[in-house]
């Protein structure tokens, strides 16, 4: 039941977002302002200590722009959101475009499991065993272990 309460609860979750889904995406890339202060320039001409950014694919920046959007609806584990961005009822990425969005993107994965123990606590009761057992769940939300005890703790489990 906990299960199935969860695959209504996402697939709830995933009708809204559709919705939310037919506005324009935005890019997950930034444009420089062209009226820099020759000051700027100078700083921006110093070599900087990080390595160049490579260049992503149309496929891999719009890949990282759903999975951002995903992120601002609900809570999501790596693996969840991964599944979610190549899954073909979901956005239909590929597999690798799907993994270098959620690699290339800043998460706490632990406050992602402590936001999805909350939202299960508000749908329904749970012991600390059962929420632990849903979080990392593979037909839940795919938390590791560490991630699902982090998420009931701080759901006061």
């Amino acid at each position: 039941m906990r299960k199935s309460l969860a695959a209504v609860a996402t697939l709830a979750a995933l009708a809204v977002f559709g919705l939310s889904a037919c506005a324009p995406a935005e890019s997950a890339t930034t444009e420089t302002d062209s009226t820099t202060t020759s000051q700027t320039t100078k700083k921006a001409d110093k070599p900087k200590a990080s390595k160049p950014k490579a260049k992503m694919t149309k496929s891999q920046e719009q890949a990282i722009g759903s999975a951002k959007s995903y992120l601002e609806f609900t809570a999501f584990s790596k693996q969840g959101l991964i599944d979610q961005l190549s899954s073909d009822a979901g956005d239909g990425y590929s597999k690798a475009d799907a993994k270098f969005a959620v690699n290339h993107i800043k998460v706490d994965w632990n406050e992602q499991a402590a936001k999805s123990a909350n939202s299960y606590l508000e749908m329904t009761h749970f012991s600390r065993k059962g929420l632990i057992e849903q979080l990392e769940s593979d037909a839940g939300d795919q938390y590791t272990h560490a991630q699902a005890v982090y998420g009931a703790d701080k759901a006061g489990l």
